[in-house]
């Protein structure tokens, strides 16, 4: 039995409901505002004559009414600014594609002026640290040593020629990642810039872009965009 259905047998009031057998017991078991203005009146109706009810409790009963009636009108605002909110994180979602994003990555693609960008994410200090660039078959082409590093993120930028001095063309190139501490192994994540090639809007959750060389990522998995 719900709190209305208690609240009007403790009254004396019986109800006899229509609504569909298919009716979960959480709805049936929910005070809503119809429900709390037939409660007040049907206790107005039945109240015992040579005891009214008192105006202190009448008064209450009425604000706890307009409350109601105020987180009512505020859910169904609430839903509004939701749907609106949505719609902008469509937009915004497809706008990804044509544009390249820094996002967690070993793969990467050749800039038209040569050589390749990114960063390393640290989860510590770092007296070493090495990024290795390899062509798609394993080969090493490049190795920068950027050296001591304080955690977060660190910038890499390199001009797309080799350790011998040639030129490595477009790749796609491998990137990946060497820290340490005092010879002790330090966390860490390669970053690459590549391009969003699609945009997929599912029912429920973040949007997921399709990015070239990496696959599809959660649009929440772009730390940039260029």
């Amino acid at each position: 039995m719900s709190t209305f259905d208690t609240t009007l047998s403790n009254l004396g009031i019986s109800r006899t409901s229509t609504a569909p057998a298919t009716t979960t017991a959480a709805a049936s078991a929910s005070l809503g505002q119809s429900d709390f203005l037939t409660l007040m009146t049907a206790q107005l109706k039945n109240q015992d004559p040579f005891a009214p009810v008192d105006n202190t409790q009448m008064v209450a009963q009425m604000a706890s009414f307009s409350q109601l009636s105020g987180i009512t009108e505020m859910n169904a605002t609430l839903s509004g600014i939701a749907d609106k909110l949505g719609a902008t994180s469509t937009a915004d979602a497809l706008a990804y594609v044509g544009h390249n994003v820094l996002t967690e990555g070993s793969t990467a693609y050749g800039r038209t002026s040569g050589g390749i960008a990114g960063a390393i994410e640290l989860d510590g200090d770092t007296t070493g640290l090495t990024v290795t660039i390899s062509s798609a078959d394993g080969q090493v082409l490049k190795n920068v040593d950027l050296g001591t590093q304080k955690k977060g993120t660190v910038q890499f930028d390199w001009d797309g020629k080799t350790d011998a001095g040639a030129d490595a063309g477009a790749g796609p190139f491998t990137v990946t990642a060497s820290a340490s501490k005092n010879n002790a192994a330090v966390t860490s994540r390669t970053l690459v810039w590549a391009p969003v090639a699609s945009v997929a809007i599912p029912a429920s959750g973040a949007a997921q872009l399709t990015v070239a060389g990496i696959g599809t990522i959660p649009v929440t998995a772009v730390r940039e965009v260029g």
